[in-house]
């Protein structure tokens, strides 16, 4: 079996991956209780999902009890620029850098797929296989971890020696039965880097996430009004947030994502919230084509933007706000008025706590 995973192994990075690594399914013990207390904290916010399907996450033999190996792949989509050099430019969004690219989930799926289809030519069709990327109750940071593609950081995200913290996982479950790796060390040490970048305190402790607290969280999953204390902290971040990555020392051994799909667009490396504010539905929905950002919707990416212009500083976006004092849709109009408002207070020289 060593020769076919030597194989296997060489397929996976010939198909554009960076780091192919093989454990067991239940090679995370961890799981069941640190995504207990997650729940039982109230940390997961509105994602209700990880309730409803606690029991996969927590135990992946239980999603598919015939899997005897589970294959964890990277694939690196390193930015080639520094991801927080908008953040003090205040007439602009700035973006997640895996959304700035091409919509990952497809293309790590089709990678997926065609390893996991070679793998059934070379063994067999007695052979089964299922591929995930993100999509389904499977604990990929804790099995990349148990596989040795890196560890979870103090960010909760996980790290690799190779290819530093921008890197996207995968991974192809099989009945075959296959040599496994070394789990990764953690290498952290005593650093706090990501946790000390983290504009909304959002870690309580390392190692530990409170989403509720997370812009990523707030500005992709989060439906609805966001807390007023909140909003001021999420600056101009139209859409993810990566801070506690791009703080992270590891990076510089990272290098350029080879996928060249990854990189960034040029309109939305600092599209300007003036334009952003114009979208309407069909708008939205044209520009983000083949873009994560367009799962969350206009109404959300608009509340988002409207958010960003309240901090801006900058009078002159009032405009750019006013004509959503009316939007149908509420939280929209109540971003719109918060904005509106801090921005007025701003040119008046007034202080406000949000």
């Amino acid at each position: 079996m060593s020769s076919l995973k030597d194989k296997l192994v060489a397929r996976a990075i010939e198909e554009g991956f960076d780091l192919a690594r093989i454990c067991r399914p239940w090679d995370v013990p961890q799981v069941p209780e640190r995504l207990a207390e997650f729940l039982a904290k109230g940390r997961h916010g509105q994602m209700t999902w990880l309730e409803g399907r606690s029991q996969w996450r927590a135990d992946p033999s239980v999603l598919w009890p015939e899997a005897r190996s589970v294959i964890m792949l990277g694939e690196s989509y390193t930015p080639e620029r520094d991801p927080t050099e908008t953040l003090d430019q205040g007439d602009v969004g700035t973006i997640s850098v895996y959304a700035r690219g091409r919509d990952y989930h497809d293309m790590v799926k089709k990678r997926l797929k065609r390893v996991a289809r070679w793998l059934i030519a070379e063994t067999g069709d007695e052979t089964e296989v299922k591929v995930f990327v993100d999509t389904a109750p499977v604990p990929e940071k804790p099995l990349g971890e148990a596989a040795g593609l890196g560890w979870q950081g103090k960010h909760t995200n996980l790290l690799s020696r190779d290819l530093g913290n921008w890197f996207f996982i995968g991974s192809i479950f099989t009945t075959l039965e296959l040599p496994v790796d070394t789990p990764e060390a953690d290498h952290c040490g005593s650093c706090r880097a990501c946790l000390d970048a983290c504009p909304t305190d959002a870690f309580p402790a390392p190692y530990q996430l409170d989403a509720r607290r997370c812009i990523s969280y707030l500005t992709i999953e989060h439906h609805g009004p966001v807390d007023p204390t909140l909003r001021p902290l999420m600056g101009n971040r139209i859409y993810g947030c990566d801070d506690c990555l791009a703080a992270c020392p590891w990076n510089k051994f990272a290098v350029t994502a080879r996928e060249t799909r990854y990189h960034a667009r040029d309109d939305l490396n600092a599209p300007p919230l003036a334009e952003l504010a114009t979208l309407d539905d069909a708008a939205f929905r044209a520009k983000f084509s083949g873009s994560p950002i367009k799962r969350i919707g206009r109404n959300r990416f608009l509340r988002n933007v409207l958010y960003a212009i309240g901090n801006s500083g900058d009078r002159a976006l009032i405009a750019s706000a006013e004509p959503h004092l009316a939007d149908p849709d509420e939280t929209v109009a109540d971003a719109a008025r918060w904005a509106v408002e801090r921005l007025k207070s701003d040119a008046n020289g007034l202080d406000h706590d949000a």
